[in-house]
């Protein structure tokens, strides 16, 4: 069995970077997984952006739980590594698009009731 080191993460995006990262999200209802090595464990992670540099680097943001508390924070990885894996494919298609894919969800219709 080999000895496999946790994923490297990814600092965010600074100014001094050059041009931003595209980033891409997917609907909060259907969002692909990653298995993430952390501390000699797999988690489940729900992947909730993907960063596409603009020097070709791929970064995904995951939702984990990196202690096994159940307490999950985001943090985003360097893509391909091998303390990343595949676990669930999204059926949806990936957008750049604001409201369209992960970001937060919009307020309810206010509806005044006669």
């Amino acid at each position: 069995m080999t000895d496999l080191e946790d994923p490297v993460e990814a600092r965010p995006w600074r100014e001094g970077d050059g041009p931003a990262p595209t980033v891409w999200t997917w609907p909060l209802a259907d969002p692909p997984a990653l298995w993430v090595r952390q501390n000699g464990s797999w988690r489940w992670s729900p992947v909730t952006a993907r960063q596409d540099w603009p020097d070709s680097r791929v970064a995904y943001q995951v939702l984990i739980d990196t202690d096994g508390t159940t307490s999950k924070s985001h943090r985003t990885f360097w893509w391909p590594h091998e303390g990343l894996r595949v676990a669930h494919r999204s059926a949806a298609e990936p957008t750049t698009e604001a409201g369209r894919g992960g970001d937060l969800p919009r307020p309810p219709r206010r509806v005044k009731f006669a």
